[in-house]
C-alpha cells in the first residue's frame, strides 16, 4: 500500500510540473547563467583542485539546483493549506509517508531533469568527466533534494504564512551556499573559514562530486560525501514523517 500510496502521490504531483514547462526550464536558469558568465573566469585558473575549473565549478552548482531548489519546496505546502488541499487529503487512507515520499520524489525527478540540462550545457562549453561521475552527480543532487525537500515541506507544515517561510529559508540557503564551497572550493579559503565549513554538512557533498568528476571514486572525500548524504536522507525523511502524522495531513 505505500507503494501504491506513494506512487499516486508521485504522479498527481508529477503531473502538475509537467503542465508548468516553463518553470522546468527556468529552473536551471540561475546555475546555467553561473556558467555561462562566470564559468570562463575561472579557465586556467588554480583553483586549488584537481581537474579543470569546469570539473570544479560543475558539480558546484548541480548541487545549488538542489540546494535552493529544494529548500524552498515548503512554499507549496502553505499554499495548499490555504487552499484547502491539505484538509482534503487529512481525511483520505492514503499513508502519511507516502503523502511525503510522493512529493520529495517528484522534486528529486525534477532537479535530476534540469541537472541534466546542465551538463549538457557544460559539455558544450567544455566540461569532460567520466560518465560514471557524472552519474555519481546526479546520484547526489537527487539524495540532497530528499533531504531538503522533505525539511521544507516540514517547516512548511508548521509555518502559517509565506511571509515567515522565505526570510527563514533565505537566512538557512545564503551561509550554507558560501560556506559549503559550492562555487569556489574552501581550499582557497582562510584557514578559520575552512574549518567553519566543515560544520556545513553539504562541503561533504560538494567535494564528493568533485571528486567523482575527476574518477577518484574511493577517496576520502567520496566515504565521507555518501555516509552523509544517505544520513541527511533518512534523518530528513523521518523528521518530515513525523511532522505530517501530527498535522494529519
Amino acid at each position: 500500500m505505500l507503494l501504491h500510496d506513494t506512487a499516486l502521490v508521485y504522479g498527481r504531483y508529477l503531473r502538475q510540473s509537467l503542465r508548468s514547462r516553463f518553470a522546468l526550464l527556468f529552473g536551471v536558469l540561475t546555475p546555467l547563467l553561473y556558467l555561462l558568465f562566470f564559468g570562463p573566469l575561472l579557465t586556467g585558473l588554480p583553483l586549488g583542485g584537481r581537474g579543470s575549473s569546469w570539473q570544479v565549478l560543475v558539480p558546484g552548482l548541480l548541487l545549488q539546483l538542489g540546494l535552493f531548489g529544494a529548500l524552498f519546496a515548503g512554499f507549496t505546502v502553505i499554499v495548499e493549506k490555504g487552499q484547502g488541499v491539505v484538509e482534503r487529503m487529512r481525511v483520505t487512507p492514503v499513508s502519511r509517508l507516502a503523502l511525503l515520499l510522493g512529493r520529495v520524489l517528484r522534486d528529486a525527478t525534477v532537479f535530476v531533469f534540469q541537472a541534466v540540462l546542465l551538463v549538457l550545457a557544460a559539455l558544450a562549453m567544455g566540461l569532460r568527466a567520466p560518465a560514471g561521475g557524472v552519474l555519481i552527480g546526479f546520484a547526489f543532487v537527487a539524495l540532497l533534494t530528499l533531504s531538503l525537500a522533505s525539511l521544507s515541506y516540514a517547516l512548511g507544515m508548521k509555518i502559517a504564512s509565506p511571509q515567515e517561510f522565505g526570510p527563514l529559508i533565505n537566512a538557512v540557503s545564503m551561509p550554507s551556499m558560501l560556506l559549503s564551497g559550492l562555487v569556489l572550493p574552501m581550499t582557497l579559503a582562510p584557514g578559520w573559514l575552512d574549518v567553519l565549513s566543515h560544520f556545513v554538512p553539504f562541503r561533504y557533498l560538494v567535494d564528493a562530486v568533485r571528486d567523482a568528476y575527476v574518477g577518484r571514486y574511493t577517496s576520502a572525500h567520496m566515504l565521507w560525501g555518501v555516509v552523509v548524504a544517505v544520513a541527511s536522507a533518512v534523518a530528513a525523511v523521518t523528521v518530515g514523517t513525523r511532522v505530517f502524522r501530527k498535522a494529519g495531513a
